[in-house]
């Protein structure tokens, strides 16, 4: 597939990096010709310097040829009057766009061929807001990741000492949770996968990834490690666009307080919340912490665009006593380096965003695309289509999937059914099947399986 980028930055750059991978032929445009040299000297990619908006530009980039261009530039105007250029004079079939201003995103009417010719729209701010959601909701857990449309959810746990399942075989989860269906679909140990089994046996410090129906998630996490309390009060430092949507999104459910300094954005977050409550000050500020009761608080997050300062934020809350703390990492060098340490959960904007952008660039009829444990490995769901005589998966049980080395299929949802996969499970057309990848340079051979062909066999 030939596929424009513009815009080197991270998330350009680590979406080039994991489409290069895959045999594209990537192209990428940015005005850095540093930035651009960096990228070239990593990854086997064609880049041009230059505006990314450029009609001249577009052409030199090969828009006229290309099958997808992905506008991830800084700027929301660019990457719409890019689109806008490659859809009137190069007819550039798909053309995605990543908008970060809410007063375009509020107007559905703007997107459409009779205006803005964009395909699909990708709001980070409101991506990675969904995630750290779905974080609150599941204490515990280092990432949680929904699929079928919230049906079924993947998670990743740190296996602690008084877990029922630590120290014990897989084969016995079963015994330990009758009537709730389940699978490990990876364990990360010391940072290499291990492909379960049966006689695989959980031990402390283990990531664990499983997957269940969303109804029995909580369930299977206490098989792991002893579960908190659910949490009430969250603290988050920073009330920039994150920050704000954040606390838009949960301050029904929870009690929200958002640390900001500059007043005049304070001003303007109490005018858009109307329970949490907002203080100006640092949230460095240990004199603060301390009066805004640190102590009690569940989960302190640290969402500023400043990763030392995020960094150091946390690591104060945490040393004051927060529950669980997490930080907002733009720079991916870093996110190995904090989490797991004071730091609960660091995360990454690029690798989340980046996900969201995948699952429109896969073949096959791919609905969802997560990248896992920073990029390391990657979970798919993927709709099968086609009969026995056209699919390599419709007709068959999931022991006679040749599935490549590395990848699992982890549940099977059917008409609203979430069904644990299990050998003898047999897919049927129109199944949303949910698989986890340890080995990313698979992914065109997992892709395959999905495209239905005529005559293949």
């Amino acid at each position: 597939m030939k596929i424009i980028i513009l815009g080197a930055g991270q998330v350009g750059g680590t979406l080039a990096e994991n489409l290069a991978s895959e045999e594209n032929d990537i192209t990428v445009v940015d005005t850095d010709g540093m930035r651009l040299r960096e990228l070239q000297d990593k990854i086997d990619i064609r880049t041009i310097q230059g505006m990314a908006s450029f009609p001249a530009v577009l052409k030199q980039a090969g828009a006229d040829e290309a099958d997808m261009l992905v506008a991830v530039t800084n700027s929301d105007e660019v990457n719409m009057i890019a689109c806008q250029v490659a859809y009137t004079l190069f007819h550039t079939p798909s053309k995605i766009a990543r908008i970060r201003q809410a007063a375009y995103l509020s107007k559905s009417r703007l997107f459409n061929d009779d205006a803005l010719p964009i395909d699909v729209l990708i709001s980070p701010e409101q991506v990675v807001t969904n995630y750290i959601k779905r974080l609150l909701e599941r204490p515990g857990a280092l990432q949680v990741v929904d699929f079928a449309n919230g049906r079924a959810q993947l998670v990743a746990m740190k296996a602690y000492y008084g877990g029922p399942l630590v120290g014990q075989e897989l084969r016995y989860i079963r015994e330990h949770m009758p009537g709730i269906d389940t699978r490990v679909a990876a364990i990360f140990r010391r940072g290499r996968a291990i492909m379960p089994k049966g006689t695989t046996v959980i031990e402390v410090d283990d990531e664990v990834f499983f997957i269940a129906d969303k109804r029995h998630i909580r369930a299977v996490m206490s098989e792991l490690q002893r579960l908190d309390d659910d949490c009430k009060r969250i603290l988050i430092a920073g009330g920039g666009n994150i920050g704000l949507r954040l606390a838009q999104a949960i301050e029904d459910d929870y009690a929200v307080k958002i640390i900001e300094r500059n007043m005049h954005r304070c001003q303007f977050l109490s005018e858009s919340l109307s329970r949490a409550m907002v203080f100006n000050g640092n949230a460095s500020d240990k004199e603060l912490l301390v009066a805004e009761n640190i102590a009690e608080t569940d989960i302190f997050c640290a969402l500023t665009n400043d990763d030392e300062a995020n960094v150091m934020a946390a690591m104060l809350a945490k040393r004051l006593g927060a529950r669980k703390v997490m930080a907002l990492i733009n720079n991916p060098a870093y996110v190995d380096l904090v989490q797991g340490g004071e730091i609960d959960i660091a995360i990454s904007p690029q690798q989340i965003t980046t996900g969201s952008l995948l699952k429109h660039v896969r073949k096959g009829d791919v609905v969802n695309v997560h990248s896992l444990r920073r990029g390391a490995a990657e979970a798919m769901e993927a709709i099968a289509h086609g009969d026995e005589n056209t699919s390599r998966v419709v007709g068959r049980s999931i022991s006679q999937i040749e599935l490549p080395q590395g990848t699992t299929i982890g549940a099977v949802v059917r008409n609203d059914k979430v069904m644990i996969a299990h050998d003898s499970t047999r897919i049927e057309s129109g199944d949303h099947i949910i698989l986890f990848l340890t080995n990313k340079k698979r992914i065109n051979e997992v892709e395959h399986l999905f495209q239905v062909g005529l005559g293949f066999f």
